[in-house]
């Protein structure tokens, strides 16, 4: 077991990175943001402009608004000016009723409200600076490196914080940093009682799922699993269930659907990829509620633990990520060792490395589900002893060098990569 201080930082960690969110954290982050400087503003502005990483503008472009009916970040600056309250984090318009969406509508109707732009000369992904002015006031507020994470704010030119040194080093630099054999001890040798707070992961996101089947979300891809055409394909089988449970959450965080949901590293469909695989499988195999809680840990820490070297926003789709820690989680249940969760995360990075990130929106629930569908193959094979060796491409014997062959990939190879797709979804036609 590690030692009482180890244990403490770690869960400080997990308590850090797996929060709540109403809607896609992209976003919520600007709505955030906004409600921070209007707030210092002290009144509603005439006028937002708002500076974003280009990360910031890929993920926030085709995504829902919750509760809106509408798409992308106009209405969730709107918003977030509004009735926006930045101590909801990033549940914070979860206020919205009826007659504040309709004065957001009127508000984004004037064009000289809002400008937004893309931020020049930064090297941070994630990075979001909002100005609101009003009656001759200036207020502004700086949010990068992490979705919560404040590090400037002033108005009328008095500086109220300034933490922008810190960013130029990693967010995570003051947090533990991890390796596969410390994730894998603390989950499973950890006093259940101070980990069994994992548990609202899966109340959230289970509870998502739920929620989706009474509205029409996205593209439906997890009302389509149960459907009696997919039934006679896939069966009323455990992995259609995992399929199921876990788009139906995707479908209804991306199609802008008022429903919370935990999140992991800033991202709510990582902390479903993360959560519903694995509590679904526990379900269906009658797993005892103490392996729940070490599987939802394990999977989540798994999570954290890569992101820690690949950072929060990345050319590499985060469900990568998450359905590395779901695996390993389901092999948990499944009853296997160390050594067969190693073989899992192996047989994860030599299958899907690569699969891009074009930004949040509805078709998130398809690659989730191509990770989701990965991660039983991988369980499945690691348990049957088989697993990608080193002789393979980019598989090292050592697990831990194979997830940094993986983030490095990630974070720097497909920078280029990122590029063009960002030109790619701001040149369409539509």
């Amino acid at each position: 077991m590690l030692d009482s201080s180890t244990r403490e930082q770690i869960i400080a960690l997990i308590n850090k990175e797996v929060v709540p969110a109403v809607g896609c954290t992209e976003p919520m982050a600007v709505a955030l943001c906004t409600a921070r400087a209007t707030e210092d503003l002290g009144c509603k502005p005439e006028r937002i402009t708002a500076l974003l990483s280009a990360n910031i503008l890929k993920n926030a472009m085709g995504v829902g608004i919750p509760g809106t009916g509408m798409i992308g970040l106009p209405i969730a600056i709107a918003l977030g000016a509004l009735i926006g309250k930045s101590e909801y984090q990033l549940e914070v318009i979860k206020d919205l009723k009826p007659q504040s969406l309709e004065a957001g509508k009127a508000y984004i109707s004037d064009p000289h409200h809002i400008d937004i732009k893309l931020k020049e000369g930064i090297t941070e992904k994630l990075y979001i600076e909002i100005s609101c002015e009003a009656d001759g006031h200036k207020a502004t507020a700086i949010i990068a490196a992490g979705h919560t994470n404040f590090v400037y704010e002033e108005r009328d030119g008095n500086v109220l914080l300034d933490k922008r040194q810190c960013v130029g080093n990693s967010e995570e630099s003051t947090d533990i940093q991890l390796n596969m054999q410390t994730v894998w001890d603390f989950a499973t040798t950890t006093p259940v009682d101070e980990i069994s707070f994992i548990l609202k992961t899966r109340d959230y996101n289970i509870r998502a799922a739920q929620e989706s089947k009474k509205g029409n979300y996205g593209h439906n891809l997890g009302k389509t699993i149960g459907r009696p055409l997919s039934s006679g394909i896939f069966g009323k089988t455990i992995y259609s269930n995992i399929i199921s449970e876990t788009a139906l959450a995707c479908d209804a965080r991306m199609g802008g659907a008022m429903i919370p949901v935990m999140s992991n590293s800033g991202s709510g469909n990582q902390g479903i990829c993360a959560t519903n695989p694995v509590a679904v499988y526990a379900k269906e195999n009658e797993n005892t509620e103490e392996e729940l809680i070490r599987a939802l840990t394990l999977s989540h820490l798994t999570a954290i633990y890569i992101k820690q070297s690949l950072g929060k926003l990345s050319a590499l789709c985060g469900c990568v990520v998450a359905s590395i820690g779901s695996s390993c989680g389901i092999v948990y249940l499944m009853g296997g060792d160390y050594t067969r969760v190693c073989h899992a995360v192996k047989n994860m990075i030599a299958n899907l490395t690569g699969m891009i990130c074009d930004g949040a929106k509805p078709s998130c629930s398809i690659k989730i589900c191509s990770g989701v569908s990965s991660a039983l193959l991988s369980a499945l094979l690691s348990m049957e002893g088989e697993h990608v060796t080193a002789a393979e491409g980019i598989i090292d014997e050592d697990v831990d060098r194979s997830i940094h062959n993986l983030t490095s990939i990630g974070k720097q190879a497909m920078c280029p990569t990122d590029d063009m797709v960002l030109d790619i979804m701001t040149h369409k036609g539509c």
